[in-house]
């Protein structure tokens, strides 16, 4: 099964990182490292997401119709004059729904970690989410997935089985279910940024860093 991995280490990988970076006028190495810690973010996101019956059903609807994974077919004309506006706007829509309320702290932790901008970091999400869910549509499509259950299972292979796999989905849980009692963006750029005792050798981003090789 096609995991993440496959993706950024993909000749297509290497050029949405080189899109993402002209996008937003920030280095291939920078764009690349976002990338390698937000995409996993979103997938356990969207993995949550997926575990209850409407939102398993909303995701599979949303694969089956528009993001059937037909963005991936032309990379190089998606980035070839500037991201068109209605691929931004469908970005942003998909990152309000995966990520809700937690998207500010998401980009802030981010923007830490790799030194850009908020506003580069909000961009590059906003690029990535369509073309993450064109990717699972593909694989989606590829490989017949039709009910929840199938979905989860997707999912749950792109991000990597095993005990490995376990241990990124429930820092990503955590990271993502922060009780919002005004000290989230500590707990998160704890286990992003690898701050605090309990972070065990580089948090979230050391392990997600580890993973896809940085």
């Amino acid at each position: 099964m096609a995991g993440l991995l496959d993706l950024l280490d993909s000749p297509m990988g290497k050029q949405l990182i080189s899109g993402v970076a002209g996008q937003t006028g920030q280095s291939p190495e920078k764009a690349g490292s976002v990338l390698t810690m937000a995409l996993p973010v979103l997938m356990g996101a969207m993995k949550r997401n997926a575990s209850t019956p409407e939102g398993a059903q909303g995701l599979m609807n949303a694969l089956s119709n528009k993001h059937d994974g037909s963005i991936m077919d032309n990379l190089g004309g998606l980035f070839g004059g500037g991201v068109d506006d209605s691929v931004l706007n469908d970005g942003a829509g998909i990152l309000g729904h995966v990520l809700g309320n937690k998207q500010p702290q998401v980009q802030s932790a981010l923007s830490q970690k790799s030194g850009l901008d908020a506003g580069s970091i909000g961009t590059i999400l906003q690029v990535a989410a369509p073309i993450l869910m064109g990717f699972l549509g593909k694989q989606a499509r590829q490989q017949n997935v039709s009910s929840s259950n199938g979905l989860g299972d997707l999912l749950g292979g792109m991000l990597g089985g095993g005990d490995t796999g376990n241990k990124q989905q429930s820092l990503i849980e955590s990271f993502l279910d922060s009780d919002g009692d005004g000290s989230i963006l500590d707990d998160v750029a704890g286990m992003v940024l690898g701050g605090g005792k309990s972070s065990g050798g580089g948090g979230l981003g050391g392990l997600l860093g580890g993973l896809f090789g940085k």
